[in-house]
């Protein structure tokens, strides 16, 4: 990164497997900067660069980026870096063999700690899924900890699963975070619990419904504006100043309701939708109904178009006969108003399912900075979001954009944007088709 102001006053990380950037927002908001962003994905790079015009996005796999490069590509020279931080992808880690980080499907965690040794930075933070820290799965860990402590660093023993609404998350989410310094520099500990919890209705009753616009059938944002009561919504609306939030603020219409594209659903689905009770599964579509006092479940991602490209089961909204939307559901993920996914569904949900909630990853951040014995200052510049095309573009356009090749993402060259659309709404079509079955059954 060029050299200017803003770097030499805040400490600086980088955010390997990025996606649309969770994380990197967590810890902008402890009062880094997020001097670079590895993601493989290209989608995910123009929605990063979109929320983070400050921060180079690095589209590549970590597997074929050294350290040497990456610092080269982010214009960091010789700039001791404060923190490396991310997670990989967590699906099917190996524990075949005596030592699983040599086993070529976890290939990624190996080159997370490959890069941290090659990096140097001050600390270091992995987040993972929970189940890494039970049955078989710990040796994998213990292996991933050694690896680690064989590269210079100490890790905080002992390792600590949190729980997102602990932290300010209206979402019930547990994540593994193994946090390590380099040796001979002071050990952060874990973020203590909050005492109080944000409920559902806290999170997302003020935003209005997007079945009243004609609009959001076919674009994801409409201008309107409206009543915004609780603390929670109006820090993420940018209304009122959190304390605690050491971002850049940006520039944003507050009278524009955005990542809201609209679900169609049968009278038959919203009938059931209705009469589910809240905090109840709808024995059907097996939806979640959210209970407006209580949390929300864990967003998850779904899957990739290799197998199927379907969104995971969304959430029935608490009081209407839908399920949430994407800005809901980032509402719910902690994220503010400001920040904007992809345009389409099938990608937006995957980007907020993928990503460790920014309230989340701040609590984590913070004691990073407090390590550093670093005291934040709210910054005074404001930051201009990027190029809205950037949150519309396709796999082609996007990978042409970064110069990567188009098939970089292998298992999704088979489907573009409006197929993954279409597969989302076969996938609808075919739980509301089995509804009207049992239906007729019943």
């Amino acid at each position: 990164m060029a050299s200017s102001s803003k770097t030499q006053e805040r400490p600086i990380g980088i955010d390997l497997f990025a996606g649309a950037g969770g994380l990197s927002l967590g810890f902008e908001q402890a009062g880094f900067d997020i001097a670079a962003a590895v993601e493989i994905d290209p989608i995910h790079c123009a929605t990063h660069e979109y929320n983070f015009p400050y921060s180079k996005v690095i589209c590549a796999s970590v597997t074929d980026l050294t350290g040497d490069e990456l610092r080269q590509r982010a214009q960091l020279g010789d700039r001791e870096i404060d923190v490396v931080f991310g997670g990989a992808p967590c699906q099917g880690f190996s524990l075949i063999g005596k030592r699983t980080l040599d086993d070529p499907r976890n290939q990624l965690a190996s080159d997370y700690v490959r890069l941290v040794y090659e990096l140097q930075p001050r600390y270091f933070v992995f987040e993972n899924v929970k189940g890494l820290t039970v049955g078989k799965h710990v040796k994998f860990l213990r292996d991933m900890i050694k690896a680690l402590t064989d590269s210079g660093y100490d890790v905080v023993d002992p390792y600590s699963v949190l729980n997102a609404a602990d932290y300010g998350v209206p979402q019930s989410r547990q994540r593994l975070f193994l946090i390590g310094a380099k040796r001979g520099l002071p050990l952060p500990g874990y973020p203590q619990p909050h005492k109080e919890k944000v409920t559902v209705h806290e999170a997302i009753g003020d935003l209005p419904d997007a079945n009243s616009f004609g609009e959001l059938v076919d674009s994801d944002t409409v201008a309107i504006d409206w009543e915004t009561t609780s603390d929670y919504a109006q820090i993420l609306r940018g209304l009122k100043q959190d304390e605690t939030d050491f971002s850049y603020p940006r520039h944003f219409n507050r009278s524009r309701l955005t990542s809201s594209l609209r679900t169609k659903h049968t009278e038959l689905s919203q009938s059931r939708f209705l009469a589910t009770k809240p905090g109840k599964t709808e024995p059907v579509s097996r939806f979640r109904k959210l209970d407006p006092k209580g949390l929300c479940n864990t967003l998850r991602a779904g899957t990739d178009s290799a197998r199927g490209a379907f969104t995971s089961p969304r959430p029935i909204h608490p009081e209407l006969p839908r399920v949430i939307t994407v800005r809901e559901a980032a509402r719910l993920h902690s994220y503010p108003d400001w920040f904007r996914f992809h345009s389409t569904k099938w990608h937006g949900f995957r980007q907020v399912g993928n990503s460790v909630p920014p309230m989340l990853g701040r609590a984590v951040a913070q004691q990073i900075a407090g390590a550093l014995n670093y005291t934040p200052l709210a910054p005074t510049k404001h930051l201009e979001l990027g190029a809205e095309e950037l949150l519309y573009v396709d796999m082609s356009k996007a990978a042409g954009k970064f110069g990567v090749p188009v098939d970089t993402i292998a298992q999704r060259t088979r489907k573009n944007a409006k197929a993954v659309e279409k597969a989302e709404a076969e996938h609808t079509a075919g739980t509301q088709q089995t509804a009207i079955a049992e239906e007729a059954n019943a």
